[in-house]
């Protein structure tokens, strides 16, 4: 019996493998065929056609709420100062006119200053007095409002009550009688 079987085996596997012959032109005929078909509608064709489709997207509730604080984070996240071999300090912004009020003008004052304990703004408007101007931290950040009558005024910052700095970012003063750094804010009429 395991002869016959064998036999069998033998015989079926000799027909399979068997190349049953093919027609020469039966590629080009596919291929016509298909060529004679219509696209179907609203089917894309090209790259370009894919990429300004619409495309409708769902999302839950959750998923969107997730979704927007991931990229607040992210946004907050890149506006925090990177300090990487840079000096200990440096301007967050220039000083920028806030409000005009009666004669007076609003000049908020920014230091970047992480690593400093304190941050005073001196200046011909205080008569140079470092406890008279403080400036109070957040995140790194010094910052002070004033009200400064129009003029130009030359200022700067004292860091832990010794050190004075220029505002990196305003004009420089020019040289004074006692070769400080300094800057210079004009405040319109």
């Amino acid at each position: 019996m395991p002869d016959n079987e064998d036999q069998l085996i033998n015989r079926i596997g000799a027909e399979l493998r068997v190349v049953a012959p093919l027609d020469e032109r039966f590629d080009a005929r596919v291929m016509a065929e298909i060529a004679t078909l219509p696209h179907p509608a609203g089917r894309v064709t090209t790259v370009s056609g894919w990429l300004r489709r619409p495309l409708n997207l769902r999302v839950s509730p959750l998923a969107g709420l997730a979704a927007a604080a991931a990229l607040t984070a992210l946004l907050v996240w890149n506006r925090q100062p990177r300090v990487v071999n840079e000096p200990l300090t440096q301007a967050a912004a220039a000083p920028g006119v806030l409000l005009a009020h009666h004669g007076s003008t609003v000049v908020q004052f920014v230091l970047v200053a992480p690593g400093a304990k304190s941050v005073a703004l001196v200046g011909d408007f205080n008569d140079w007095d470092a406890a008279a101007t403080p400036l109070h931290a957040a995140s790194g950040a010094w910052s002070v409002a004033l009200r400064l009558v129009p003029g130009r005024h030359r200022y700067a910052f004292v860091l832990d009550g010794v050190r004075w700095i220029a505002d990196p970012l305003a004009p420089p003063a020019p040289d004074d009688d006692f070769e400080s750094p300094g800057s210079v804010v004009t405040v319109g009429a």
